[in-house]
């Protein structure tokens, strides 16, 4: 029995309220669970320095931890001065899923920004962006093409990620706080709508795993990432 009494390829319950803040051209608020992450998404009319006169569109993205969104409070990165490993590891992650979805050539010369903020953590905190990463950004992209400013959807397909992991001997879906601080094996599953994977991030944390396992768990992440990909189109509907 999981610690949260799921079944083995049973999803947390997920909720996506799309428009949550006002000034951002798109927003969503994710709920995986108790990891509830805030995801908006900003347009600049001009693209980075590196891409100037390339015809080139780019879509970036940040991701910070609130102070109390853990059990215990951390420190705010900015007061330390820097940004941990783990957070930049984590939203260059953001960034490459959601650049697989995108035409570049028709976004044009702009750059979308995407920050996740976590409010609260219970395991999954990248995967959940990365899902309401994606609404935000469509949310976006749509604002541009009803103004006109584009003319070609540059959105290409969706892209959703969840974690699996082995825990107690047995391959789960989604894995929650307590089930991933204990898991011998671990991992990120990027997907498009097309089944198409973006990224696999997989370790073993205390237990080597098997080929078997690693496709056993795979499939997992594949059935959930439907399951997602559902709930994206119903927040963008």
């Amino acid at each position: 029995m999981r610690p949260s009494g799921r079944q083995v390829s049973e999803l947390r319950p997920i909720s996506i309220e799309p428009g949550f803040t006002r000034h951002a051209e798109g927003s969503c608020l994710i709920k995986v669970g108790n990891t509830h992450v805030l995801c908006t998404a900003s347009v600049e009319d001009k693209p980075p320095p590196f891409l100037r006169n390339t015809g080139l569109g780019w879509v970036t993205a940040e991701y910070g931890m609130l102070p109390r969104s853990t059990h215990t409070r951390s420190r705010r990165e900015a007061a330390q001065g820097k940004q941990s490993g783990r957070t930049q590891e984590i939203q260059r992650l953001i960034g490459r899923s959601l650049r697989a979805a995108v035409d570049r050539v028709a976004l044009g010369e702009r750059q979308i920004t995407v920050d996740c903020d976590v409010l609260q953590a219970d395991g999954g905190t990248r995967c959940a962006a990365i899902t309401g990463g994606w609404v935000a950004l469509r949310l976006a992209v749509n604002k541009l093409l009803k103004a006109g400013v584009v003319t070609s959807d540059p959105i290409m397909d969706h892209v959703a990620a969840v974690s699996c992991g082995i825990y107690a001997g047995q391959a789960l879906l989604d894995l929650d706080y307590a089930e991933d601080s204990e898991a011998g094996t671990d991992g990120n599953f990027v997907i498009t709508g097309k089944g198409r994977l973006v990224e696999v991030q997989m370790s073993a944390e205390g237990a080597t795993f098997s080929r078997e396992e690693m496709f056993g768990l795979l499939d997992l992440a594949e059935s959930g990432v439907k399951t997602l990909i559902e709930a994206q189109k119903v927040a963008v509907a």
